[in-house]
């Protein structure tokens, strides 16, 4: 008896060992996870991503030969609004308020007229609101 209690003590100890590497590993991939870019190409630096994402959708909107397609622009604001609305430190500012409404407005088209282009307007008034928000994001408000 002594024999299996042995070897069982031994492989409870083992199987310990190899969760807690486990969960070390998982813990570090998931850190440096956050440090790197997104899919899409976002830093986590307010200000850099709000200038990228803002030009970006504003060569989408243009029409641009190299610009983003609406999958990616899609891609980008969700990336975008997934990264920055729980960030309290953010989520308040006047820039990100204005970067949001523009992009609620922009994926609102996207979701309900895919195939159609954006109308004048609609395309006038996010372009405003884009350059809006990078200009107080610049400003740090």
């Amino acid at each position: 008896m002594s024999g299996s209690s042995s070897v069982l003590r031994r492989l409870t100890r083992s199987v310990g060992r190899a969760l807690a590497l486990g969960a070390l590993l998982l813990v570090l991939g998931l850190s440096l996870a956050a440090c790197g870019e997104t899919a899409s190409g976002l830093t986590g630096r307010y200000l850099d991503d709000t200038q990228t994402v803002a030009q970006a959708l504003q060569q989408t909107l243009a029409g641009a030969a190299d610009a983003p397609d609406q999958t990616r622009a899609r891609a980008l604001i969700n990336d975008y609004v997934a990264l920055y609305r729980p960030n309290a430190s953010v989520n308040g500012l006047g820039s990100f308020t204005t970067m949001q409404t523009a992009l609620n407005a922009l994926a609102g088209h996207y979701a309900n007229y895919a195939n159609r282009p954006v109308p004048d307007a609609l395309r006038q008034r996010i372009e405003k609101e884009l350059q809006q928000a990078e200009r107080n994001a610049t400003r740090g408000a």
